[in-house]
């Protein structure tokens, strides 16, 4: 039996969006943006495993990463939605194209902020799932405390560090609210070391896709630029001044972008081979 992935709902409008935080985060993530987003979409908010009320999956590595993709179609069947569209951050956004290549159809138009294709070589990803494992030994040895202090101070989320006190704490407030074995068990099952390598789906890749970063963030901003190479449809957008995270260090401006991505007219996709054989080891 897969994952069962806890939710809220949020928003006055039609259109439904399936929203993917990132690690350390929970459900509330994307809730700052309700003043913005809340009169347009319908938002589906979950708690990706490990993370708030939703458990690990029940195997570990790659395997769990495969199981939780598979659980945010299922919550598209549980909710009787043939079709979302989606955003994820970081995390989440690694996941939201995972979820997109296995099941293209289910999804109408896809939102990556900050988000990785995978890892190409095989040394690359043993070398990041090693490193994860000595994350989750810290963790473990040290507890969620030790931890989001030394995960705080890391240089990707400099831009965080300027947010206003009440943002700030509430944001430090969301991790320390993650327990050991959760954020432990995400790192082993959903980290970038367990996740497929999809760069070579990208190609094949037709739903219409939105790549926002933080114009700080050089290096997801050079990945945005090489996925923006690979993916068909695809539009682009890096931040001024905003690192990481620029939902959180730019909402406003976040908020715009995505709702000029979603109101954009397109015509429906055309069907092309089944996605079954594009995840790689």
């Amino acid at each position: 039996m897969g994952v069962n992935l806890a939710y809220s709902l949020w928003g006055e409008g039609s259109q439904p969006l399936l929203l993917l935080h990132g690690f350390t985060g929970n459900r509330t993530s994307f809730d700052h943006l309700r003043p913005l987003l809340g009169s347009a979409v319908r938002a589906i908010a979950v708690d990706l495993p490990g993370h708030g009320e939703t458990p690990l999956p029940s195997k570990r590595g790659r395997e769990g990463f495969l199981e939780t993709v598979d659980a945010l179609i299922a919550l598209l069947d549980q909710l009787k939605l043939p079709s979302v569209d989606l955003l994820g951050y970081s995390q989440g956004a690694r996941l939201a194209l995972a979820a997109a290549v296995r099941a293209p159809q289910r999804f109408g138009r896809l939102i990556l902020e900050s988000g990785s294709p995978g890892l190409h070589r095989r040394q690359e990803r043993a070398a990041r799932r090693e490193s994860d494992t000595q994350l989750a030994s810290f963790l473990r040895a040290r507890g969620v405390d030790a931890f989001v202090d030394r995960w705080e101070a890391l240089p990707l989320f400099e831009g965080l560090r300027n947010l206003p006190p009440p943002q700030r704490e509430a944001l430090r407030e969301r991790r320390l609210s993650c327990t050991i074995e959760g954020l432990a068990g995400a790192l082993e099952c959903l980290g970038t070391g367990e996740q497929p390598d999809f760069w070579p789906a990208l190609y094949r890749q037709r739903l219409p896709t939105l790549l926002l970063t933080g114009e700080k963030d050089t290096k997801f901003t050079q990945l945005a630029r090489k996925m923006a190479s690979e993916l068909p449809v695809v539009w682009r957008h890096a931040f001024p001044g905003c690192g990481h995270a620029p939902h959180l260090e730019a909402p406003e401006a976040y908020a715009g972008e995505v709702l000029s991505f979603l109101r954009t007219p397109w015509y429906e996709a055309p069907s092309f081979e089944s996605p079954a054989d594009t995840i790689h080891t």
